[in-house]
């Protein structure tokens, strides 16, 4: 076993101090505990114009504490994980609950909605057997041959890393979850200068939990493409446009509506899906799925923070609500029954055929490709938004010419109604796994 996976993951050591400390903490007086455990490892090389930057080694471990104590509820986080400092530690922790307003709606989840197949961690497939032999110097050469330059840019930045996550949640009613993965990144942004000395900046990543799946490659060169793409950028007229919005920023449209379906937003008012349960408020061609346990993919996990099962299900089928996402404590709150508490991985089922991006801009023929969106905000009550963004004009199928600068206006309902049609372009790299996307009588403004 290497140094690497030593040093990361957790030794019985540390889940028998974890156990200890739950045990410890209903003798000092809890009546119900949960301790989530973590230790994470992360290497990192930076990469500038072609040569390394800068390393970074960092190992970090913490173990937080949830105590239920006479009606009364804190949550307690250290990374100092020495027996007699957590003694300490926790007994000062109670005491302080003591000392809280009482909240009858505060509990451990029922026994039987929590995990009971997530023991080893590796259940899913998400740790890479390879990082256990990654050398340091195996990172370096691997970092360096990514690289894109010379390339006839200005600058050219770009950072590599891996990481190992171990995580293990317990509780006083015998819940064991423990989910273990790597991940590897690799990310460029490159900057680029036209003949007058404008200066284009573009960006490209890739992510893997498995090293073989990561795209390391090519990243710096798309990069590169990305940013001279954007030279020459001309002005256009305000107006409805048709719009398609690159799979690589797509989530900005998506995320307000699964923010707008969590628990604490419906419970505060503070969400304009509010009742929408089971309604049918987006279009029949749309369903969005919940897939957390799809083995060896991005983001799955097979239980949530409070150690409560996920499952797969839809969160909008057929443009119908299907599901709140309810921790226990909000669905207590909320008289509802709880579910989990947020989407894990999830997936936009594509619409109308198209398989690529450039399939999709054929099948719109006229309108605006969104590649990026730069500031803006949007309203979680209303769900009115309001978003810069850049991308290109495109004419008969094809892109014509950059556009920046553009503000795009509107009411995230009205605009789910309005989808067009999806491409098949989702990339496995992103937690959401949603593809680019097509919708009709969009308000720009110049």
């Amino acid at each position: 076993m290497s140094i690497n996976n030593i040093a990361a993951s957790l030794t019985q050591a540390e889940i028998g101090l974890a156990q200890y400390c739950l045990a410890f903490a209903g003798q000092a007086g809890a009546q119900k505990v949960r301790i989530t455990l973590t230790k994470s490892l992360m290497n990192l090389i930076g990469l500038l114009n072609g040569e390394v930057d800068k390393t970074a080694h960092a190992l970090d471990r913490s173990m937080q504490l949830q105590l239920f104590v006479d009606g009364r509820y804190g949550s307690f986080s250290t990374n100092k994980l020495e027996k007699e400092e957590l003694e300490a530690f926790i007994r000062e922790a109670i005491d302080t609950v003591k000392m809280l307003q009482a909240d009858a709606y505060r509990d451990l989840p029922a026994p039987e909605r929590v995990a009971a197949d997530a023991r080893t961690g590796r259940e899913l497939g998400l740790y890479d057997p390879a990082y256990d032999t990654l050398t340091a110097e195996q990172r370096r050469e691997m970092a360096l041959a990514s690289c894109h330059w010379p390339s006839g840019a200005i600058a050219e930045e770009g950072e590599y890393s891996d990481t190992v996550f171990d995580t293990l949640t317990i509780d006083s009613q015998g819940l064991y979850a423990r989910h273990t993965e790597t991940s590897f990144e690799i990310g460029y942004e490159t900057t680029v200068e036209d003949a007058q000395g404008n200066h284009f900046s573009s960006y490209w990543w890739d992510a893997a939990p498995l090293l073989q799946d990561l795209k390391w490659k090519d990243c710096a060169a798309i990069a590169y493409k990305r940013a001279m793409a954007q030279m020459g950028p001309q002005d256009i007229e305000g107006g409805k446009y048709t719009v398609v919005v690159d799979t690589e920023c797509a989530s900005k449209l998506l995320t307000p509506v699964l923010n707008a379906l969590g628990g604490f937003s419906l419970q505060q008012k503070n969400s304009f899906l509010v009742d929408s349960l089971g309604k049918q408020l987006f279009p029949e061609q749309l369903t969005i799925l919940d897939q957390p346990r799809t083995p060896g993919e991005t983001g799955c996990r097979l239980f949530d923070s409070e150690g409560v099962a996920t499952r797969e299900m839809p969160i909008i089928e057929k443009g119908v609500v299907k599901t709140y996402f309810l921790n226990t404590y909000i669905a207590s709150k909320m008289s509802m029954a709880p579910t989990v508490e947020d989407s894990t991985r999830v997936k936009v089922l594509p619409v109308g055929g198209c398989k690529k991006l450039e399939d999709l801009l054929a099948k719109v023929g006229n309108g605006i490709l969104v590649t990026g969106f730069n500031g803006g905000n949007s309203n979680p009550v209303t769900g009115n938004f309001s978003y810069g963004i850049e991308g290109f004009l495109v004419r008969d199928g094809k892109k014509v010419h950059p556009v920046r600068e553009l503000l795009i206006t509107g009411n995230f309902l009205q605009l789910w109604n309005n989808l067009l049609a999806t491409a098949d372009d989702a990339r496995p790299c992103l937690s959401k796994h949603i593809p680019s996307l097509a919708f009709t009588n969009v308000d720009i403004s110049a």
